[in-house]
């Protein structure tokens, strides 16, 4: 939740290699993978590009911005695109979401966290010659008529009431003022596009001269990686619904295991480990962390506790809150000194201009010495009926924050704990929040997965999250001179 922005809504879908698979952004209708990109492309990307680096926090500020270009630039040339070197965008994101994404007119992206995951150059190579084999076989245009009636909002809708609210529309007409996290702004591709951008990955990877089985190594870390969040979340944070008709990580691996073949080329391990050593891993401090069930943002000075049994998303906009019993997100709107009609303002952004939305009563009281306001409305969904309540706090005369939950009717207290649970953290708390950051290190005489993994910044599940990021298996082990990942503070 980067300084809680209000980010312009993005009205264009994304291309993404994420664990939900890759989304879509419309154009015309162009004929042949090695076209040139055109004009109309090359507008369309520019339009789009600004609004998804705030989307996604920004380009990462470090060295390993230009490495990342580099190779996503040496890979694209691969693609057969006409001046393929200079008329691609390449950017690395300071997100800790796993995400990598295109959109036409050449502007690839790659999240610092994915990055992060990553063993080696050849691996990075491939997860961006994807992005550029979705842009090189025109997939988003293949999608216009879908992302026509798509737009982010309409996407972010569609989730909701799929997750919570089942198939009434009341998921849209709330939607404008929850889930908004990037991470649940989608728009997906086909599964034969997601295959064919593999099949072309792999293809540019054996070009360029790299080990093609690097695609599926990848994508093994990937459904490892969606295996740890699931084990360490629980059944709420298994893929969503929505994302059911898109193949995973997992059933993508042995398919690309397949297409790569024998063929060898390689990797650079070393170089690759070399120029991540040293990058942000994990949520930025600028942006808020979460520490567990607790969320802490160090410039705004406040930190809440999450329900038992839910976990959050850091995501660009909010902190979203995940549970079986209600789904909530904390963000911030525009204050001018009034809790009520702040309240009342949120409820009618949520209800947009399908649906009027508005408290039946609202109640002031004080948390932890912050003024606050909330208010609950009842509202139909077909057969039954949700909860959607605001609870808004002053932080100073010109800045307020707000929760939004919905839960089943009468169920809207399953969030009380979390409501008062908000409180102004100290200098010194402030001071405290750190953030995390990979440490490459060489394997010593002695070192074991168990040993290296006690260093791992983590309270939790260390040897697993150390196995994970380094793509060992549960019996893999290590080897003097080895060089391996570490998170640290």
């Amino acid at each position: 939740m980067p300084n809680f922005k209000k980010a312009a809504l993005l009205t264009t879908a994304i291309a993404s290699l994420s664990l939900t698979g890759c989304t879509a952004m419309g154009g015309g209708a162009i004929p042949g993978a090695t076209a040139p990109i055109t004009t109309s492309e090359a507008q369309q990307g520019a339009e789009g590009h600004p609004q998804l680096l705030a989307e996604f926090g920004g380009t990462y500020q470090g060295p390993q911005s230009a490495y990342v270009e580099q190779v996503g630039k040496n890979i694209a040339v691969q693609s057969g695109l006409g001046n393929a070197r200079e008329s691609f965008t390449v950017s690395l994101l300071n997100s800790s979401v796993n995400n990598a994404f295109a959109i036409p007119g050449g502007y690839i992206y790659a999240t610092r966290q994915l990055v992060g995951l990553m063993n080696n150059e050849a691996e990075l190579a491939g997860v961006l010659g994807h992005e550029v084999g979705h842009v090189a076989a025109r997939h988003s245009q293949r999608r216009q008529s879908a992302a026509q009636q798509n737009t982010l909002l309409g996407a972010a809708g569609a989730i909701l009431s799929g997750i919570l609210l089942g198939d009434s529309g009341i998921g849209n007409t709330i939607s404008k003022g929850f889930l908004q996290g990037s991470q649940l702004l989608t728009l997906k591709f086909s599964r034969s596009q997601e295959l064919e951008a593999d099949d072309l990955g792999i293809q540019y990877l054996n070009k360029a001269g790299y080990d093609p089985r690097a695609m599926a190594t990848v994508l093994q870390s990937l459904a490892s990686q969606n295996a740890l969040d699931s084990s360490l979340h629980g059944n709420n944070a298994t893929v969503p619904e929505w994302a059911s008709t898109h193949p995973d990580p997992a059933s993508r691996v042995q398919s690309a295991f397949a297409k790569a073949g024998a063929a060898s080329g390689t990797t650079n391990r070393d170089t690759f480990l070399t120029r991540i050593d040293g990058m942000m891993y994990g949520d930025d401090p600028a942006q808020g962390v979460i520490e567990g069930r607790q969320f802490l943002h160090p410039i705004f000075r406040l930190a809440f506790t999450a329900p038992t049994g839910f976990y959050m998303v850091n995501g660009s906009r909010a902190v979203s809150i995940n549970g079986e019993s209600g789904r909530a997100q904390l963000s911030t709107a525009q204050y001018n000194g009034n809790l009520d009609t702040y309240v009342r303002s949120v409820f009618t952004a949520i209800g947009g201009s399908q649906q009027s939305l508005a408290p039946s009563n609202m109640q002031r009281t004080t948390v932890n010495g912050i003024p606050a306001t909330f208010g609950t409305a009842r509202v139909n969904n077909g057969n039954s009926q949700v909860d959607v309540t605001v609870f808004a706090y002053e932080f100073s005369n010109n800045q307020a924050f707000h929760f939004v939950t919905i839960a089943p009717a009468g169920q809207s207290a399953t969030f009380n704990p979390m409501f008062s649970s908000m409180r102004r953290i100290t200098s010194a708390e402030a001071a405290a929040i750190i953030p995390r950051k990979i440490d490459v290190v060489t394997v010593g005489r002695g070192d074991t997965v168990r040993t290296l993994a006690n260093r791992m910044a983590y309270t939790a599940a260390q040897e697993q999250r150390f196995r994970v990021l380094n793509g060992l298996s549960s019996t893999d082990t290590v080897l003097p001179g080895q060089k391996v990942k570490l998170v640290v503070k």
